[in-house]
């Protein structure tokens, strides 16, 4: 198929616009992810609720570490959206140059955006390992990407690896929640009898965004308790704890986290911290697609005038 300049261009600008996200509401990931990570009985948390990671930091002067792990963090989220999105537009143009179809259904969709997902989720594990136990340090001892994946072995740099690629099935729920509120809400509009002329599959920006939050909400809450599974698997080891000084000494793995969480905190632990959650997802991906949007014709006119760069050049060597 050659080099593929769109898939490029749309991998660029969807990357730039996660990492502009991403430095945006970093602040908050840092103490929704320090929140989540706490996995004790209601009388010895030491964070009651989201607010008090952040005046703990602003207690301590800390309030630069709840930027702890931002590079590690930035470098992830770029290769991850880069990934992502170069995946995605490059099978989503194959299926179609294989099928001769002119346009893709909501199953294939569904399936390329999956096998995008977890081509991702294998390629950055480690990142997001190193970048969960960053934020989860103490504030201010938070150590270096090559220091914290070497102090344990690199398999342990794929631990939530299994979780990462479950929740590939966000996105899916994601749309099928959203398709059925689409129609049930333009069924409505039909039924009522309003705007008789317009196209009935016409949505309103209004309605998209309410429907496109409401549904990722829904898909959010259905998977929480795997996203709060793999926070805790991937958390650095407190110092109250007691195991700082062996790291590889136990292991975490979904069921020991789940029967802890089950023991200490009971059914409501596997929903901690599930507003901020909500809350950061819905933020970080409306800013996304928003800056995604607003720079991709910018990438596009640049990714042409280096392919012309690139196809001059060329000929000029075959000149010589």
């Amino acid at each position: 198929m050659g080099f593929d300049f769109e898939s490029l261009a749309e991998a660029t600008s969807g990357a730039v616009g996660a990492l502009v996200s991403t430095v945006i509401l970093y602040p908050l990931d840092t103490c929704k992810t320090k929140y989540q990570a706490e996995a004790r009985s209601p009388d010895q948390q030491k964070y009651r609720n989201l607010t008090d990671v952040l005046w703990e930091a602003i207690h301590d002067r800390q309030v630069l570490s709840l930027y702890q792990g931002l590079g590690t963090k930035n470098l992830q989220s770029f290769i991850s959206q880069f990934v992502y999105f170069y995946g995605y537009s490059f099978f989503k143009r194959l299926y179609l140059k294989k099928s001769g179809y002119k346009s893709i259904d909501t199953k294939a969709n569904l399936i390329i955006a999956a096998a995008a997902g977890a081509c991702t989720c294998i390629i950055t594990q480690p990142l997001d390992t190193a970048s969960s136990r960053m934020q989860t340090s103490e504030f201010g001892k938070s150590k270096g990407l090559w220091k914290t994946l070497s102090e344990r072995t690199w398999s342990d740099a794929f631990d939530g690896l299994g979780i990462s690629l479950l929740l590939t099935s966000n996105p899916s729920i994601q749309y099928t929640v959203f398709d059925q509120l689409k129609q049930r809400l333009l069924l409505r509009k039909g039924s009522n009898g309003t705007d008789p002329g317009s196209s009935p599959e016409a949505l309103s920006a209004l309605a998209a965004f309410v429907l496109g939050a409401l549904s990722k909400s829904i898909a959010t809450c259905l998977t929480y308790p795997l996203i709060r599974c793999k926070v805790v698997i991937q958390a650095a080891e407190s110092l109250e704890d007691g195991n700082q000084e062996n790291p590889r000494q136990s292991r975490k793995t979904i069921s020991s986290v789940s029967s802890s969480i089950w023991r200490s905190e009971g059914i409501p632990g596997f929903f901690k911290g599930l507003q901020a959650q909500i809350l950061k997802t819905v933020l970080s991906s409306a800013l996304l697609l928003m800056i995604k949007e607003k720079i991709s014709k910018t990438t596009w006119v640049l990714m042409l005038a280096i392919r012309r760069y690139l196809f001059t050049t060329r000929a000029r060597l075959k000149g010589l």
